[in-house]
């Protein structure tokens, strides 16, 4: 029996195809197409030549906690926030990592907008006229701490872009920031106007909670760690332990972060920037400060003592119970004053340059389709969670393809390994790559695959994604033991969660480039889960956090190494691309009936979307059967004749998410062009399916005008023409 590609394969004479009459003879005919395809799966393992899946097992068995580890610690030394010598120094750890594996590398610079803190005071009157007490704004070092030196490096707590200004007023408390709790607010009378609104981090993003804080009418807004979310809690009659006796933030504590409402360079928003000295267009400073992606208003993040400390000193009613803290802390009130702050914070916006750092391993039979691999290399601080972790699983990645290759391997498609600089302060570097390579990446890119945290501490691997990986990330955490329950696999820790796999939408990391911009399915994945992390953006997030509670033994890195690795290995070499979109077509179905159910009664028509997702389920179950015809024509077919529909169907694969696009973007949010997944445009890590329907369905119930509902009818078509386009690239004809 012959088995290269080089002409005719002679058909096994069992495999004899029934002639399909009616329902039944299409019923019978399918369950021939499968187990002729899982026979041709099985002479292929036979008798075809060493293949990819030996490889991937290999790839599966050269894990190490050792080269895991050391990277980690490496890349923790000192705090390296975007723009600084310690970071571009980090840029060529990695650059020089690469090449030492013989993979070809280069670094890709760009000249961007970064903010840095100049000035910072705060202090606390008891009331107008007394006299202030100064907050020290100091993350203070523990006890043998060996990055205490280090940690002098460390930049001042601030929020990058946060506006320059001093404000002088009392206190309103607003809870965790939400539009609803300013609502809140208004009803008992609390007028916010003027004021310094004081938050707790805790369920938005705080870019959103400025953002609310301003749009209510306050001068200027402080964030704070309420112990009662990041400080953990203690046993009846013990004394409340933090970090480095317990994982939790201690009282000194700040969590950093950036106020800019856009993804990318701020001066160049929907167009890629240039290396410094090169010509590009830029916004100017005006521009800059009158937009609406600015926050406006002056801001600073303080720790969980500071707020408190501040509470303490509030008047006012009595906040409600929900809006209260922990069972140690003070009463909380709603203001305003007698408490009054005294704010004032400088900045400094300055074009800086980052560096993006590439490897390539080219593809040998399709070398111009692209398995992107990425993480981000910037951090706040000594950000050995994030984004360290997530680097140090991608080199080691990066070290077991490396021994494959050794072994003879060579990825049926290129795999690109990147390392992204300033993602902490809007997603920068890999934002303006991805502008730079859009319509190439538009027409090459098959997925793109990120792991921002590879480890929170215990709780299995948690991954989030648009929906046609979901099989196969099924498929390949069933081959990774599960590094807390080794009995186990990372699939049946995974499958104890509902839903097991989440979406992956709005701005949280590096992926929202390749897929809200450009439609290029894409992965994110930890292991772990947030809630363990409560050192999140501070100044104990080093490498002795990881090491005594993140990922003592390193093995959770090793194995979202090699989940992560294993998804790459199996995109880039199988020949047919391993997309699922039925499981896609059911999930928009069940959110169109969700969206529906909410809309009751409102004078809008939805049969438009109805009718796109029962076009794309359709497309998505004939696609499904085409992979099973040609697996089981396999045998029957000359190599040329294979590779054109391969080719065809992998075309179609990789280009229906592309169709979930629209070039004009989301309402007001021009930048997000994915029509089925994104962020609430309320809350920028919060995930909506049909983003801009739900959008247009909350403005029209609270204004419940006749435009309103014209608009959310709009936003039906345009969700329904979206998923029409998909439909029709994968059923891959013409009108």
């Amino acid at each position: 029996m012959a088995t290269s590609r080089g002409g005719k394969r002679q058909q096994p004479l069992l495999l004899h195809s029934p002639t399909p009459a009616g329902a039944a003879g299409r019923r019978r005919f399918l369950v021939f197409l499968a187990v002729t395809a899982a026979l041709v799966a099985s002479y292929h393992h036979l008798l075809a030549p060493p293949n990819s899946s030996r490889y991937h097992a290999l790839f599966l068995s050269l894990g190490s906690n050792a080269t895991a580890a050391a990277h980690l610690r490496a890349l923790t030394l000192r705090p390296h926030v975007a723009g600084t010598e310690v970071n571009a120094a980090l840029a060529r750890y990695v650059f020089d990592a690469f090449s030492s594996l013989s993979f070809p590398s280069h670094i890709t610079p760009y000249s961007v907008l970064l903010s840095y803190p100049t000035h910072r005071s705060l202090s606390l009157a008891a009331a107008r006229g007394l006299a202030a007490r100064p907050f020290a704004l100091v993350q203070e070092t523990y006890k043998d701490d060996p990055y205490a030196d280090a940690a002098a490096e460390v930049i001042p707590t601030y929020f990058a872009y946060s506006a320059s200004g001093s404000v002088a007023a009392e206190v309103v408390y607003a809870n965790y920031g939400h539009a609803e709790d300013y609502a809140y607010l208004a009803s008992r009378g609390v007028d916010v106007t003027g004021k310094v609104a004081l938050m707790r981090y805790g369920d938005i993003h705080c870019e959103d909670m400025v953002r609310n804080a301003r749009a209510a009418g306050a001068a200027a807004a402080i964030l704070y760690t309420d112990a009662k979310d990041f400080g953990g809690s203690a046993a009846k009659g013990e004394k409340r332990k933090w970090f480095p006796d317990a994982r939790w933030l201690p009282p000194t504590g700040v969590q950093v972060g950036t106020l800019y409402y856009g993804n990318g360079d701020p001066t160049t928003p929907l167009w890629p920037s240039c290396a410094a000295g090169e010509d590009c267009e830029r916004l100017s400073a005006e521009d800059l400060s009158g937009s609406e992606a600015m926050p406006g208003i002056p801001a600073l993040p303080v720790s969980a003592r500071d707020g408190e400390t501040i509470l303490k000193a509030m008047g006012g009613d009595v906040a409600p119970t929900k809006w209260q803290g922990g069972e140690d802390a003070p009463v909380y009130r709603l203001g305003p004053g007698p408490a009054v702050l005294n704010l004032t914070y400088i900045g400094n916006e300055t074009l800086a340059t980052i560096e993006n750092v590439f490897a390539v391993i080219q593809g040998k039979e399709e070398p111009d389709r692209y398995v992107i691999i990425g993480n981000h290399r910037d951090a706040w601080t000594f950000g050995a969670v994030d984004p360290s972790s997530g680097t140090a699983a991608m080199l080691e990645i990066a070290e077991r393809l490396s021994k494959l290759q050794a072994k003879g391997w060579r990825p049926r498609r290129t795999i690109i390994l990147c390392s992204w600089d300033a993602e902490e302060f809007a997603l920068i570097g890999s934002t303006e790559w991805v502008e730079e390579n859009m319509d190439t990446l538009a027409s090459r890119a098959i997925a793109y695959l990120n792991v921002d945290i590879s480890i929170f501490g215990p709780g299995g691997l948690r991954p989030r994604a648009t929906p046609q990986l979901d099989e196969l990330i099924k498929e390949a955490s069933k081959m990774v033991p599960d590094p807390d329950e080794p009995s186990q696999t990372l699939y049946d820790t995974m499958m104890r969660y509902h839903p097991p796999i989440t979406r992956v939408a709005g701005a949280g990391t590096d992926f929202a480039a390749f897929l809200q911009h450009v439609g290029i399915p894409s992965l994110d994945m930890s292991y772990g889960l947030f809630e363990e992390y409560p050192v999140y953006h501070s100044l104990y997030d080093d490498y002795v956090w990881v090491e005594k509670f993140g990922d003592p033994l390193f093995n959770r890195h090793v194995a979202v190494a090699s989940v992560w690795g294993l998804i790459a290995l199996k995109l880039a070499d199988e020949e047919i691309i391993p997309f699922n979109y039925i499981s896609y077509a059911s999930e928009l179905e069940e959110c169109t009936k969700d969206i529906i159910d909410k809309c009751t009664g409102f004078p809008v028509r939805f049969s438009p979307l109805q009718k796109s997702v029962k076009q794309l389920q359709s497309a998505a179950t004939k696609i499904h059967k085409e992979k099973m015809l040609l697996q089981a024509e396999n045998w029957s077919l000359n190599s040329k004749q294979y590779t054109q529909k391969a080719r065809d169907i992998n075309d179609r694969l990789i280009m229906a998410e592309r169709a979930f696009t629209n070039r004009e973007g989301l309402a007001g949010r021009p930048w997000y062009k994915h029509m089925i997944y994104a962020s609430s445009d309320e809350d920028d890590w919060g995930t909506k399916a049909f983003p801009g329907i739900v959008s247009a369905m909350d403005k029209a119930k609270k204004s419940n005008t006749t435009e309103s509902w014209r608009l959310l009818q709009h936003e039906i078509y345009r969700a329904a023409r979206a998923v029409s386009k998909a439909s029709a690239v994968l059923d891959g004809g013409l009108t």
